[in-house]
């Protein structure tokens, strides 16, 4: 009996975002991502903005706060005593109510594939589930962000795929590489296809501030650590693993479950 639902909890730099779309369509199931907040939003009668500000998948909002909140002496992430703006009309606990249903609705109806909002613990012991986690060791995980934040920016600007940008370097894949970024990939760290790129702090921070968020956000609504092995059937190491091996270990785990 193959699974019908496969949750993908993955850290920053983990690409959980190549890895969830490419599981889903080899698995014949929806990719649930943005579906997600939007039917949140429908049963709460907020705005999509809103949703996405409390959303577990959000690069911003209530993670940000509860991992700043996380700094602070005498705060405890697993209870319900951390500080939350006025400014939040509606309850962080209401968009996560929500959230659980609109997961359990997918998972009983039609199946699919989940990236993030803890779904790992929400489905936990819940048969025909697959819980998949997407990790690596956080220079790698750097090394990868930069990768795919510098191939993004050159897309941005290069005319097509396979043209250099002006005076950039093509990438692997065909992708012009900023020339901005030409001189600091000597020596750096290799990232997907043997690319290499010296992280900025920039990316560090961006790392930094994610891997809190998210972490926070399970933490203090589920008293869980994404990051602990225990919670899934399946870690995979996508920093040192190309994305199509992660499709493969995962769609082959998926179907024999």
């Amino acid at each position: 009996m193959s699974a019908r639902v496969v949750t993908i909890s993955a850290a920053f730099g983990a690409r959980g975002d190549v890895v969830g779309p490419a599981v889903a369509e080899r698995l014949a199931l929806p990719f649930l991502d943005r579906a997600i907040p939007v039917q949140v939003a429908g049963e709460i009668g907020c705005t999509l903005e809103e949703a996405l500000a409390h959303d577990g998948r959000a690069e911003s909002g209530i993670g940000r706060i509860l991992a700043g909140a996380a700094r602070l002496p005498n705060v405890a992430l697993g209870a319900m005593d951390v500080y939350l703006p006025e400014q939040a009309i509606i309850r962080p606990e209401e968009f996560v109510e929500h959230t659980e249903r609109v997961i359990h609705q997918a998972a009983e109806h039609g199946g699919g594939v989940l990236l993030g909002r803890a779904a790992a613990v929400v489905l936990a012991g819940l048969p025909g589930v697959l819980h998949v986690r997407l990790d690596g060791p956080r220079e790698r995980r750097l090394a990868v962000a930069a990768y795919e934040l510098a191939k993004a920016a050159a897309a941005g600007t290069a005319g097509s795929a396979g043209t250099a940008a002006p005076g950039g370097t093509a990438a692997p894949g065909g992708t012009a590489a900023p020339a901005g970024r030409r001189g600091r990939a000597a020596g750096g760290t290799r990232g997907p296809g043997g690319a290499t790129g010296t992280p900025d702090r920039d990316v560090e921070r961006m790392l930094d501030d994610n891997d809190r968020a998210r972490t926070a956000y399970v933490k203090h609504f589920y008293g869980a650590d994404p990051a602990d092995p225990r919670l899934y059937h399946l870690v995979i190491d996508t920093t040192r693993l190309p994305a199509s091996a992660a499709v493969d270990l995962i769609a082959a785990a998926a179907r024999a479950l």
